[in-house]
């Protein structure tokens, strides 16, 4: 006799590492958000190709999103993806153009995969194999490639329509509408979609993605070779931007300098959005395909404006004009950025405290499930824990083995260095006391901004915000005094406060809310400057009043002003003609913050902070309100350099401060900080701000040479030496510093002639 089973029929569920209840979530907030753009802008989301225009746009940051998944899954985290968009378009176009190389299509396509293949492989050797921190070095190759993108490119616009259409109509064709209606680049997207998932899903290459990001540790003990499984994520990121570029120069048959710029903000955002953990070791592909085209529906959903009627009247006739009011340019990456932070916010703070499922769980009164404990995030990196050069400077003697010994003495003798060399190539310029003190105008900016981040890099914390921070206490700044008719002191005020507030929203991210870093600031880093070119419209602004001015004028200026200004041919006022007032004010703050960081109770809890957090709250430390403290005081130093920037320049741009994090981590790291924390000095920062400061002056010197002629090193490539030099000294950090490389090859000797004794005769 057969038994009857009574068990209710199982219920088919969705494969859970193809698709899940957060994606289904994504599709039902993209129909509202749609239907919201419908009424909106019924002009452009009523029509019926305006979502094959939507998914078009978001085809190419789905693409890169696909590579971006495998990267953050595995607990890291590509920032340069733009970069490598921009440069690979650049390195396709430049190739094609018959104005440049003149190359058939496959020579420039394999030269473009080449470029692209290259910058994953180098990303991945640094992050592997170096051990450099994943943001610092995609941080620094963004900057990098941006700068080779402009650097090639020589800020110009590169076209061939007319070469592509007739020798690469195939490679063309890619960027069109085909017969069905919609465009190629959508087939594209779907097709890496579909095989994303299935790798990532289905795969080994998945598993130890998944593995690799949960635990690495663990993951390393259970044979997975966790290396080799990080820079594979780095070279499919690296590719999938390669692919978007190669999409986009399809479609526009040419390029301009500022390809692909702000792409990464994009690309994170809808990884993010879709569903995967900044923490690692979770997230689908298909929520960050979704997530790319949620992000451009909101993109576009901001950018289109709603149409309006205005009266116009002409004369004694009133006229009726159609127009469409936008939000001012900003406001989208300001946005932007805000969704960053919000998507980055809801896995830890939602997901893992299972908030829904417990609130269910409330309310029919069934077991409350319980919390996912987070874990730490080894993207931060190891901390410091000591070096040799700790022990060499306790063991040095006399004063000169004493600096020596010093962490920041290289970049102090570099600095003199760099000096000398200027001084040999143009000793009719460079000698002078003009150009002295015109150098430290320039120094100062750098300057500010790397004593407050001295402070966050010796907590073991990163800010790279200060840049747009800066933009955004100027912008407040000029647009209270030339909008609004405040006094300058009432301006200055509040653009510092400004810039506080952006501080403190740091520190709530970071401290409050435990997210890294580098993800909370990078967040301020976007809405910060979305917000300044808010304020301003975009535009520049001019003409304050002269007593503000005084703040970037030498001091002679601001004596002559207030009427006390001594009698010429004095040692005072060629003192004071030679001495600028923002050059005062930084050695200002620098005396009074190093003397904090190195002579206080506070500057120690600093280190204590950075070394060990937590051995240092085992002490009795609050580690918490020593990293909030700094980060609120890096906000401000950006703020104090806004408003000095304004003041010396006598007008405010909307591009002021960019890139200038680059220049402020590379003066602290060359200055004798550990990106790891425990270390930095403001002398350091100075010594290395100075460095800074030097080499964009010898690379804009212009030299004489023997046949009389002239040369100067094209600004654009500025930026690429610069980003160099931070990338060789985190890695002479690491290895040098930290891993006490020549003291181990010192040690290997050693031993090597302690076994046979009468080789080296």
């Amino acid at each position: 006799m057969t038994a009857i089973s009574t068990a209710p029929p199982l219920r088919r569920r969705l494969p859970l590492e193809l698709i899940g209840g957060w994606e289904v979530g994504l599709l039902a907030f993209m129909v509202l958000l749609y239907v919201a753009g419908v009424f909106i802008n019924p002009k452009f989301f009523g029509q019926a190709d305006a979502f094959s225009a939507i998914l078009r746009d978001a085809a190419r940051f789905g693409v890169m999103a696909a590579g971006m998944t495998f990267v953050i899954v595995n607990k890291d985290l590509d920032l340069s993806v733009g970069s490598t968009f921009g440069l690979v378009a650049t390195v396709f176009s430049l190739a094609f153009s018959q104005s440049y190389y003149d190359l058939g299509v496959w020579p420039s396509l394999i030269a473009a995969i080449l470029a692209g293949l290259a910058v994953g492989l180098i990303n991945g050797f640094f992050v592997t194999v170096l051990r450099v921190p994943s943001f610092i070095t995609t941080l620094t190759m963004l900057f990098i490639g941006r700068g080779l993108v402009l650097g090639l490119t020589g800020g110009k616009t590169v076209s061939y329509s007319e070469k592509a259409a007739s020798q690469a109509a195939w490679f063309v064709q890619i960027g069109e509408t085909n017969a069905l209606g919609f465009n190629n680049q959508i087939l594209i997207f779907i097709l890496v979609t579909i095989v994303g998932m299935v790798v990532l899903a289905k795969t080994r290459w998945g598993y130890e993605t998944y593995a690799t990001g949960g635990n690495e540790l663990a993951a390393t003990y259970a044979g997975i070779p966790t290396r080799r499984v990080r820079m594979r994520g780095y070279v499919l990121s690296a590719l999938a931007a390669t692919l978007a570029g190669l999409m986009s120069v399809a479609q526009d048959k040419g390029i301009t300098s500022q390809y692909g710029q702000g792409a990464e903000l994009i690309v994170i955002a809808a990884v993010i959005v879709g569903g995967a953990s900044i923490l690692g070791g979770r997230g689908r592909l298909l929520g960050g395909a979704l997530g790319a085209i949620l992000v451009t529906l909101i993109d576009k959903v901001l950018r289109e404006g709603i149409p309006m009627t205005r009266t116009v009247k002409v004369g004694n006739i009133d006229m009726q004009v159609q127009g469409m009011a936008q939000l001012p340019p900003g406001a989208v990456p300001a946005f932007l950025g805000l969704i960053l932070l919000l998507s980055v916010l809801i896995e830890p703070w939602i997901i893992r405290r299972n908030v829904f499922p417990r609130l269910f769980a409330r309310m029919t009164g069934r077991p409350l499930p319980p919390i996912i404990e987070v874990g730490g995030v080894a993207i931060e990196g190891a901390q410091t824990k000591g070096s040799s050069a700790s022990d060499r400077s306790m063991r040095a003697r006399g004063p000169i083995g004493r600096f020596l010994s010093r962490r920041d003495a290289a970049a102090i003798l570099l600095a003199i260095a760099l000096w000398c060399v200027g001084l040999y190539l143009r000793p009719d310029f460079w000698g002078s006391i003009d150009n002295s003190f015109n150098l430290m105008l320039s120094f100062t900016e750098v300057g500010l901004l790397s004593i407050g981040m001295t402070y966050v890099i010796a907590n073991g914390d990163i800010d790279l915000s200060v840049g747009s921070v800066l933009a955004l206490s100027a912008a407040t700044c000029a647009f209270l005094m030339k909008q609004l008719g405040f006094d300058p002191a009432t301006a200055v005020f509040i653009a510092l406060v400004a810039g506080a507030a952006a501080g403190l929203v740091n520190a709530l991210l970071t401290v409050g809310f435990g997210l890294p870093a580098f993800v909370a600031t990078l967040g301020m880093f976007y809405m910060a400057r979305g917000i300044g070119a808010w304020l301003t419209a975009g535009r520049q602004l001019s003409s304050f009043p002269e007593v503000f001015n005084l703040l970037g004028r030498k001091l002679i200026d601001a004596l002559t002003y207030f009427g006390i200004a001594p009698a010429k041919g004095t040692l005072v006022y060629d003192v004071a003609a030679a001495l600028s007032v923002q050059t005062i004010f930084m050695v200002v703050v620098a005396i009074i913050a190093g003397v904090v960081l190195g002579k206080t109770p506070f500057g120690q809890m600093i280190y204590a902070t950075g070394g060990n957090r937590r051995a240092a709250e085992y002490a009795g430390i609050s580690t918490g309100r020593v990293r909030a403290i700094s980060l609120v005081f890096s906000a401000l130093c950006a703020a104090c350099a806004g408003v000095i920037y304004v003041a010396f320049l006598r007008s405010f741009n909307p591009s002021a401060g960019q890139l200038r994090e680059l220049d402020a981590i590379a003066a602290v790291i060359i200055g004798g900080g550990s990106i790891f924390g425990g270390y930095g000095t403001v002398l350091g920062a100075l010594a290395g701000a100075a460095v800074i400061a030097l080499i964009r002056a010898l690379l804009s010197l212009q030299l004489i040479l023997g046949n009389g002629q002239s040369f100067v090193m094209p600004q654009h490539w500025v930026n690429v030496f610069i980003g160099l030099i931070l990338m060789v000294a985190v890695v002479g950090d690491v290895w040098i510093r930290q891993g006490d490389l020549i003291g181990s090859i010192r040690r290997r000797l050693a031993a090597r002639r302690a076994i046979h004794p009468h080789a080296a005769s």
